[in-house]
């Protein structure tokens, strides 16, 4: 998968949590820095925090991680700078090898300040958690919601966590939820990657399909911005 990512040659590469297999042991993150080499001598590579993450061990690994790291309390935010467009990776790890996601207060107040300070550049939001009803998805998303609404210059938000390959909207903002790298929850779902297409007005997203439902490699989807 990888090897296919680094044809495509990208601008950068951004992987929306679990970057470990079950409770972030800091052989994990060794195996995944080697894993990501071809692609990491290339260009940048932003992680976000999931479920399966351990925030120290992963710090221990990855002592310089690309983007711009933000000074949040015990959560790892980074703000990327992506042509057109600006990404911010937030941290939704609430405890490492439990389901639920939080952002919790200190990230939500951080959030808030930014976007009230920031241009009006297009931004694009990055975080593990889904956003159904269920015990084990972001538990503050409504909170997240009424942040950010109002703020018309967040476009989009780019989740993991359910295994599932879907687009939705939410009040006009895009909801993109990644399929997995790894394994399905059902046989309907692709594993993959998808490819982004970035402008200030819209974004062009490619999947690439690898395992599972492959019949929907190449499937592209036009989002216009808000």
């Amino acid at each position: 998968m990888l090897s296919q990512v680094a044809s495509c040659k990208p601008r950068g590469l951004v992987i929306t949590g679990d970057l470990a297999r079950l409770t972030g042991q800091v052989g994990d993150y060794e195996n995944l820095r080697k894993l990501l080499t071809p692609v990491a001598e290339e260009q940048p590579i932003y992680l976000a925090m999931g479920n399966h993450d351990d925030r120290a061990n992963f710090a221990r690994v990855f002592d310089n991680p690309a983007g711009d790291k933000q000074a949040v309390k015990d959560k790892h935010v980074m703000v990327v700078g992506a042509g057109s467009v600006r990404f911010l990776i937030l941290d939704s790890c609430m405890k490492t090898n439990e389901t639920p996601g939080l952002l919790g207060k200190a990230q939500r107040a951080w959030l808030e300040n930014y976007l009230k300070s920031a241009d009006d550049t297009p931004v694009i939001l990055f975080v593990h958690h889904s956003f159904r009803d269920e015990d084990g998805d972001l538990l503050d998303a409504p909170r997240l919601f009424d942040l950010i609404v109002p703020v018309k210059k967040v476009k989009a938000i780019v989740y993991g966590h359910s295994h599932e390959y879907a687009y939705s909207r939410f009040e006009r903002i895009h909801l993109i939820n990644l399929p997995s790298t790894a394994y399905t929850f059902g046989k309907d779902q692709p594993i993959g990657w998808v490819e982004a297409r970035l402008t200030a007005k819209s974004g062009e997203f490619i999947l690439h399909a690898t395992g599972a439902n492959t019949q929907i490699d190449g499937q592209t989807t036009t989002l216009r911005w808000r």
